[in-house]
């Protein structure tokens, strides 16, 4: 009987720790169960999807609506220093925290849907990107074009180079050349 609930007890933990977080730093250092321990008390959150053209501000006022908000971590281009669509974002308490997960994920920011997820603190550099050309591994495998996230994907660049089409002569920028958004605001300076 005790093997049983002893299985019951790994089945709930293993359950509980998968709804926390989809998001799982491979780079912490910490076994899974220190991890999802960290997790369950953590009051930071892993904001993903954003523009790369959203500010600070514009998130510390959204996540505000939910409780009192420490501080916010924009995530970097490790090479460029410039936004590439993630951040971090520390409450004050645990229950803002949720607040924020439960009312904030899916909703539209510089219409874009992002996603809140728990994160087990914030530690000084992981603010940078870890893809291969600095920014989020994500956008290294992207295939699509999105303007407010820096233009095509490395994935679709890597399929023009294969093609022999340059980006530019489709009349769209890559992720280093910034997107129609880019010359917007140049033009606007």
């Amino acid at each position: 009987v005790n093997h049983s609930l002893a299985g019951q007890t790994r089945e709930i933990t293993s359950i509980m720790s998968q709804s926390l977080s989809e998001y799982r730093d491979q780079r912490s250092g910490l076994s899974k169960d220190d991890y999802d321990l960290k997790l369950r008390n953590s009051t930071t959150l892993y904001v993903g999807n954003l523009s790369f053209y959203t500010t600070e501000e514009q998130v510390y006022e959204l996540f505000s609506m939910c409780g009192e908000v420490k501080r916010v971590i924009m995530g970097l281009d490790r090479l460029k220093k410039t936004p590439c669509g993630f951040c971090f974002v520390e409450f004050y308490t645990r229950e803002e925290a949720t607040n924020a997960v439960r009312y904030i994920s899916g909703t539209k920011l510089d219409e874009r849907i992002i996603r809140t997820d728990w994160d087990t603190g914030f530690i000084e550099g992981r603010q940078f990107g870890r893809g291969k050309g600095g920014g989020q591994i994500r956008d290294d495998y992207r295939m699509d074009y999105d303007d407010d996230r820096g233009g095509f994907g490395g994935g679709a660049l890597r399929m023009m180079e294969r093609q022999g089409v340059s980006p530019m002569a489709l009349g769209v920028a890559t992720p280093t050349e910034g997107g129609a958004k880019e010359d917007e605001k140049k033009k606007d300076t």
